[in-house]
């Protein structure tokens, strides 16, 4: 691949078919608009799964900026197409992504990493036809409250912390109208936090921890895109100690998951210390609510040379 310049045609890919093509649109505008204003040349493209590979040789893409959540962005099935095309991306690559969408893929690669996440259970749909005797294995294995999840979405789409017996059976007929697979897991107690990971010359350097405090007690999807409907500190005040501990936790998922590029990884900190794992997000959100360019700019990172850094870093 010939190495990127202000000559270069960077096709922003956003939107698309997912659940999440409104915030990637916003998530996208933005990058275009930083790599613009540091003289590149930036152009948004709404994404057409069908059309996608004609219409940026059409427009000319020689590299392409992945801005796309969810579906097509997130899953691997963009960054197939690419491959297939020959044209360099930015972030993770096919089947890391592919694992790090579904909830269910990434719990079984943390288990098997032996990286510390909350005890689980996994259903597929084929076993959806009983969902009494479902409800009564979590309740027995779990208790209340505990965390059902659609296995294969993001911002917190499809995900409810059931806290009295009636809400479980309707969290599971909606995470299944969702999802091929369900992810139920126990419900951590403690402080809701995120890292982010930056990849720079092969070495990945983890940024500032944020610990998000969400108003409403749930940080779901409205309270991640509305302003102003969650505290966040940053950076995080722990100790040292607590500090390289959490961080840490989120190379090693970046490392087990094969991650590239910028990746956030949610860790749920209980009580005891005990930092438990939650998810990744090979694509994370760039809107003026993020996580990512606030931990950067806690370190002295601004919005366009952050979108700059992540460019750069496609292959």
């Amino acid at each position: 691949m010939k190495k990127i310049n202000k000559d270069t045609v960077v096709a922003v890919v956003l939107g698309g078919p997912s659940a999440e093509a409104e915030i990637s649109r916003v998530t996208g505008g933005a990058i275009a608009k930083a790599l613009r204003e540091l003289g590149y040349k930036a152009k948004e493209y709404e994404l057409n799964p069908m059309t996608v590979i004609n219409d940026l040789q059409a427009m000319g893409a020689e590299v392409v900026f992945n801005a796309v959540h969810g579906m097509y962005g997130e899953d691997g099935r963009l960054q197939s197409l690419l491959e297939a095309a020959g044209i360099p991306y930015t972030g993770t690559r096919v089947m890391a992504s592919a694992v790090a969408m579904d909830k269910c893929a990434t719990k079984r690669f943390l288990v098997a990493a032996g990286i510390s996440t909350p005890a689980s259970m996994i259903l597929m749909r084929r076993e959806s036809k009983d969902l009494e005797t479902i409800k009564k294995n979590i309740l027995e294995r779990f208790g209340l409250p505990v965390v059902i999840k659609a296995a294969s979405q993001g911002s917190s789409i499809g995900v409810t912390i059931a806290k009295d017996e009636a809400e479980v059976l309707p969290a599971l007929k909606s995470a299944f109208e969702l999802s091929e697979n369900v992810l139920i897991e126990e419900c951590i107690k403690g402080k809701e936090l995120t890292v982010s990971m930056m990849e720079e010359d092969g070495d990945i350097k983890a940024l500032p921890i944020i610990w998000i405090h969400p108003h409403s007690g749930v940080y779901d999807f409205k309270t991640k895109y509305t302003k102003g409907m969650a505290d966040h500190y940053c950076p995080a005040p722990f100790d040292d100690k607590t500090t390289a501990y959490v961080q840490s936790l989120g190379i090693e998922t970046y490392k087990a998951l094969g991650l590239c590029g910028v990746a956030r990884v949610d860790v749920m900190l209980a009580d005891d210390g005990v930092g438990y794992v939650l998810e990744a997000n090979t694509v994370p959100g760039m809107t003026p609510t993020s996580l990512v360019p606030e931990a950067a700019a806690a370190v002295g990172i601004g919005f366009p040379e952050l979108c700059e850094k992540i460019l750069l870093s496609a292959r």
